[in-house]
This record gives structure tokens, C-alpha cells and sequence, in this order.
């Protein structure tokens, strides 16, 4: 497969060779599946705590004596039953993290790049450089290049002007090839990279 190169004003700079393997068929659909839930997983905090009864704030003593007052036995103050009493089997902090091995994740991406790739929602540009961090210049560069949805901007290294323009674009979503995962690559509707970033998704992909 072969891409076109484009200029940061839309104009032809010639064509890339797509040097990986694409996935055509069913193979790598588990994998996506597997390396965006343990990803999503990966996010949450979980930090939740509730307190049990032997952790919330009261005192050892009978609420009432255990015979002849008419009412129930009650032994606690903490007891689950009782406004401001523990909770039972309450949310504690925890670690959601789920753990594939490297050889799915490789699999994931290689899969999720070949999809974007045949439906034709890669682009790539010779280079992006920006003379400043001002956010009009980025946005002038999205217009040039006829981008009006959400696109991922992929770069072979952080740049700070670029990092400074795009921060303030809610649609677009900066990273660089080295960081580049599964789920980012599915979650725009364009994927952008540069030359030298796209190069460098070859190196990881093209040999597994």
C-alpha cells in the first residue's frame, strides 16, 4: 500500500511505502478487544474507600441494655444497620490494571493501524513544524489539510510549539510514535503523522 506525503498546505510531497504487514482478515480482533479494555481498565483511579464497622468513629458501649426496653438488641453504634454505622463489603482501594503481554499489543496495533489504513484515515505530512505556539497558526494548518472532525496528531518527537498551538484545540489529540497505543489509534477520525513518525510505527510493527 502506498501513502500519499502532503505539506502543512495540503499540496503533494510524493508517496510512502507502507513497509509493515497488514492484517486483511479476522486475525488481531481478540487482541484490540483485549489491549483497549485492559487500557480503559488502566484508567480508573481506584481509590474508592468506604469504612467497615471496626474502622468508623464510636465507642465500644451497649447502645441499650440487651432486656426490657422493648426494642431490638443492638450491640454497636458501628453496626451496618445504623445511620452512620460501616458498610458491608463497601468499595476499597484497589488496582483495575489488566495485564497482555507484549506480543498483543503489538498484534492490537498492527491490526488497528491496518483497519484505519484500508479505510483510508491516515495521513501523512513531510514534516510539522510551527514557527510559534500560537493556536491560530495550528488551526490555519487543520484547514489546509481539510480536517474537521477529531484527528490524533502523531510526531517522532515532542515538539514544544506544537504541544503549545494544539492544547487549546479540543478535537485534536497530540502524542508521538514512541507512546503511541491501541486505543488512541481507534478513538479519532483521523490519525496525522509525520514522516519521520510513521517511520518509526514501521520499525515497531514491521517485524512481528
Amino acid at each position: 500500500m502506498k501513502l500519499k506525503i502532503q505539506d502543512i498546505k495540503g499540496n503533494s510531497q510524493g508517496e510512502l511505502e507502507v513497509k509493515f504487514p497488514l492484517i486483511e482478515n479476522g486475525k488481531g480482533t481478540q487482541a484490540v478487544h483485549d489491549t483497549v479494555v485492559a487500557y480503559n481498565a488502566a484508567q480508573r483511579m481506584g481509590t474508592a474507600c468506604t469504612k467497615n464497622a471496626g474502622e468508623v468513629a464510636g465507642t465500644n458501649k451497649k447502645p441499650w441494655r440487651q432486656k426490657g426496653t422493648g426494642r431490638a438488641r443492638a450491640g454497636s453504634f458501628q453496626s451496618p444497620l445504623w445511620r452512620g454505622g460501616g458498610v458491608v463489603f463497601g468499595p476499597k482501594p484497589r488496582d483495575f490494571s489488566k495485564k497482555v503481554s507484549r506480543a498483543t499489543k503489538q498484534l492490537a496495533l498492527r491490526k488497528a493501524l491496518s483497519e484505519r489504513l484500508s479505510a483510508g484515515d491516515v495521513l501523512v505530512l513531510d514534516d510539522l513544524k510551527l514557527t510559534s505556539g500560537k493556536t491560530k497558526e495550528f488551526v490555519g494548518v487543520l484547514s489546509a489539510l481539510k480536517l474537521d472532525g477529531t484527528a490524533l496528531i502523531v510526531s517522532h518527537e515532542l515538539d514544544q510549539n506544537l504541544a503549545r498551538a494544539s492544547r487549546n484545540v479540543a478535537s485534536v489529540q497530540l502524542t508521538t510514535s514512541d507512546t503511541l497505543n491501541t486505543y488512541e489509534v481507534l478513538r479519532s477520525d483521523k490519525l496525522v503523522f509525520t514522516r519521520g513518525a510513521f517511520e518509526k510505527i514501521e520499525a515497531r510493527l514491521k517485524n512481528d
